[in-house]
């Protein structure tokens, strides 16, 4: 069956763009013009995956993306925000409270195409080769696409997954953020490394005893991160 793609966004010639690209790509699009009708939509829809503009009337896609992550029942929908804001701050932003991707505006609609099916092949799990990898009480399951600590599970949006996913499978290797986001993401990035430090310090909050001294992720000075075994 054919993913469900939602895209909200208040430019209605964008909306045409993106909704024939990914059309032509074999997923099936609802559309939305501003963030009340596309809360609407996703509570009533629960889609694969939503395309989300950051500047729009009644509700921003900062607002939209603070309300699907602090809802259970949509929180592991994942998010790829478009933005015309160019500024690090508001990349970060988006980062910081739970979107996995962003693009910004202008961008090249078939760009839009390989970041959602990167986005859902990584919500779906079809990455990962082997069952079950443990370090010191931190489990992830890469069959069921499940990850806990001490058995408490771990609500992980799937970019903190797909990043955690990446590190225990090699541990002790110290990646440069280039490597780990090409190891995690599967593809070409266009950002900073700023976006990755966001998304680490993100999976720190929800595995680390103490984030400020990390026991699991390690910092590597001048390299990038690896997982301690």
């Amino acid at each position: 069956m054919a993913a469900r793609i939602l895209v909200v966004d208040d430019d209605a010639q964008i909306v045409r763009l993106v909704k024939s690209y990914l059309e032509q790509a074999g997923y099936v699009v609802m559309t939305a013009p501003d963030g009340d009708a596309g809360l609407h939509i996703i509570r009533r829809e629960h889609p694969d995956l939503v395309v989300l503009d950051v500047m729009m009337p009644k509700r921003d896609g900062f607002e939209l993306t603070r309300l699907l992550r602090a809802d259970d029942a949509l929180a592991s929908i994942p998010i790829l925000l478009l933005t015309a804001r160019a500024e690090d701050a508001d990349k970060l932003t988006g980062l910081n409270i739970g979107a996995d991707d962003y693009l910004t505006k202008p961008f090249n609609p078939l760009e839009v195409v390989a970041r959602v099916r990167a986005l859902l092949r990584r919500a779906a799990g079809v990455l990962q080769p082997s069952p079950i990898i443990e370090i010191r009480g931190l489990r992830i399951d890469l069959q069921h696409h499940l990850a806990s600590l001490s058995g408490r599970d771990l609500e992980l949006t799937p970019t903190e997954y797909e990043l955690l996913r990446a590190l225990m499978q090699n541990p002790n290797r110290a990646f440069t953020r280039g490597e780990l986001i090409d190891a995690a993401l599967g593809y070409v990035y266009e950002g900073f490394d700023r976006t990755i430090d966001t998304h680490i310090k993100n999976l720190r909050k929800k595995i680390e005893p103490d984030p400020a001294a990390p026991a699991y992720i390690e910092t590597v000075f001048g390299v990038g991160y690896r997982m301690r075994e």
